[in-house]
């Protein structure tokens, strides 16, 4: 298992080829490639590559998958015995991060699995997926049974509630 530790938006974070991480928002698009540089350290196959402070020719490539705003974090400032309170809530703006590869000088260590051999349908697949579906629409028996039970219990809620009403007008 390779991995490398980079450094983005202040914080130093583990990061793996094929895994997506939430990180502090760049400014790119949805989509778009980000190569990091700052790495600190690389781990591939118990070669450990250190850094002084970064490793040189060390690159972290991955994908902008979306922008999204992180779990509301509440700060709450009171000074005792002096009736000031201030409540205050806050969101951080973050972006999700898929890595794509981890890199040394241009020989690639790590990649994630790429997505398009994982799309890849073959028509005896297709057909097998149809054949289920088509199973899974057809209703059980028993369920037909259940909803006519319940259809005649609320007829008889019905009746027991008219009943009454006749009852508190009379």
């Amino acid at each position: 298992m390779s991995y490398a530790i980079i450094e983005t938006g202040g914080k130093q974070l583990r990061v793996e080829a094929g895994r997506f991480y939430d990180i502090d928002l760049l400014q790119a698009a949805e989509g778009d490639q980000v190569s990091l540089d700052n790495v600190l350290l690389v781990q591939h196959e118990g070669d450990v590559h250190i850094g002084q402070p970064l490793v040189k020719g060390a690159l972290v490539e991955g994908t902008v998958m979306r922008h999204l705003r992180g779990k509301k974090i509440i700060v709450y400032k009171m000074r005792p015995k002096k009736k000031t309170r201030k409540k205050r809530g806050h969101r951080q703006e973050l972006t999700r991060l898929m890595i794509d590869s981890i890199s040394i000088n241009g020989k690639i260590l790590a990649a994630g699995e790429s997505q398009t051999s994982a799309t890849t349908v073959t028509p005896e697949a297709s057909e097998s997926v149809t054949e289920t579906a088509t199973e899974a629409t057809e209703i059980p028996e028993s369920v037909e049974t259940v909803s006519e039970e319940v259809s005649e219990t609320t007829a008889e809620v019905e009746t027991v509630s008219e009943e009454k009403s006749e009852n508190q007008a009379e």
